[in-house]
């Protein structure tokens, strides 16, 4: 959520970023809120008065009333008018003050200076050309469908029996290989990265989704349960980084450094009509989350360590992939700078997103509450959040499915995930 004072001091600026972010259209309810800003403001100004008038005058009835020259009775029913004006007043306060923060919600953040100026997708910046290793694969690649059911570790039709499209169900090995996936991402985290493990719930309640901007601007992305008033995370970034809401964070302790696996559910709604086989769309993924807390001034190293530290994964599984500075008019609303880091599918012959890492400074402490003091004598301040995908196993499995293939149409086991399979290959007798 964006500080109003900055709001109030440099309008202009904001409005310069809504068309940046290709988001003109929101330019009437930033100066609707700057209205009810202006109304507020004299609504204090006017119930401050009263205020004071009521105090003045409550002292003066006590001294009448004290000095036996009278009973006060005019000033003591001029002040019963008095404290009714400012009940209503306090009532239209708080509407106010309802509407300028729903106004406030919908707001996006603010952009850090180095973010490209671009109208969508097309306009991403290349940060780091393909980054190669050797594959051989000088035969006709089958893609990762094929793959999966040739050999029996991907299911995705009994998947839609089951709950409908967008479900995987992993086979055998297949489960394997996801589960040695994840273990690896995790201990990579931990042990080369120094981040700490986290297991989150995976329900969250609509405070935490507030807390980092998924509410209320993207609710119709996320499945909520009507009779808990639950909602199944769409990341692990939800549950980790409201593991602090409302807290006073140690500076000590700062910057803290979280990693998490879970499920992520998506509605993915708007997204019908684009390419939905197998995994490049799916309502159900797992992901290992890496989330940071860190002081304002050293979010931008943070994020550059975790866009390492993201990449550092398919370095070690050598998959390859390249890196996009997201511009202007494709950076989600939350984040003030973003990366995403994309893996090649020869079957496809495109890149697909494997991680998005962003820095929202203090975009999300702001909604959820979470500050440090710098020292002793200090005001409070908010913390900057970061996150970044360490990584979305879906589209890195049809990554890693379609280069590990051999002519065969089996599947080697890359070397650093061997530890935890406990196989090297999948065969057509897989089980």
């Amino acid at each position: 959520m964006l500080d109003i004072n900055v709001i109030r001091q440099f309008p202009e600026e904001i409005i310069a970023m809504l068309h940046k972010r290709q988001l003109s259209a929101e330019e009437p309810k930033l100066l609707e809120l700057l209205e009810l800003d202006k109304k507020r403001k004299g609504l204090v100004q006017r119930s401050d008065d009263q205020k004071a008038l009521r105090n003045k005058v409550s002292k003066e009835i006590a001294e009448i009333k004290k000095s036996g020259q009278g009973s006060g009775d005019e000033l003591i029913l001029e002040m019963k008018m008095v404290s009714e004006d400012i009940s209503t007043m306090d009532s239209m306060l708080g509407g106010l003050e309802v509407e300028m923060e729903n106004i406030l919600l919908g707001l996006p953040n603010k952009l850090h200076p180095s973010v490209p100026v671009g109208r969508n997708a097309e306009d991403n910046q290349v940060f780091k050309e393909k980054v190669s290793f050797e594959h051989d694969l000088n035969f006709t690649v089958k893609n990762h469908l094929d793959l999966g059911r040739s050999l029996g570790i991907l299911d995705f039709e009994r998947g839609a029996k089951v709950c409908g499209a967008g479900f995987p169900v992993y086979i055998g090995k297949g489960a394997r290989l996801e589960r040695a996936l994840i273990n690896f991402m995790l201990d990579f985290h931990a042990e080369q990265n120094g981040y700490t493990e986290v297991f989150p719930p995976f329900m969250v309640n609509q405070e935490s989704l507030r807390g980092t901007g998924q509410w209320p601007k993207f609710a119709d992305q996320v499945y909520h349960i009507n009779e808990d008033d639950l909602y199944a995370i769409p990341t692990a970034e939800v549950p980790v980084t409201n593991l602090h809401r409302g807290e006073m964070l140690d500076n000590k302790a700062l910057p803290i450094s979280y990693a998490a696996y879970s499920a992520c559910f998506r509605r993915e709604a708007g997204s019908y009509g684009k390419d939905t086989r197998g995994f490049l769309r799916v309502h159900q993924f797992n992901k290992v989350e890496m989330v940071k807390f860190t002081r304002p001034e050293e979010s931008y190293d943070a994020l550059e360590q975790i866009r390492e530290h993201a990449e550092s994964i398919l370095v070690a599984l050598k998959i390859p992939y390249r890196v996009l500075l997201l511009c202007s008019g494709d950076i989600s609303a939350n984040a003030a700078k973003c990366y995403d880091i994309e893996v090649w599918s020869p079957a496809e012959e495109k890149y697909l997103e494997a991680s998005s890492c962003s820095n929202f400074e203090d975009y999300q402490a702001r909604r959820a509450n979470i500050r440090f003091k710098p020292d002793s004598k200090s005001k409070p301040e908010f913390v900057h959040t970061l996150n970044g995908s360490g990584l979305a196993t879906s589209r890195l499995m049809v990554s890693l499915l379609e280069h590990y293939q051999t002519p065969e149409g089996n599947i080697m086991v890359p070397e650093v995930l061997r530890h935890y399979t406990r196989f090297d290959e999948i065969t057509q007798a897989a089980g």
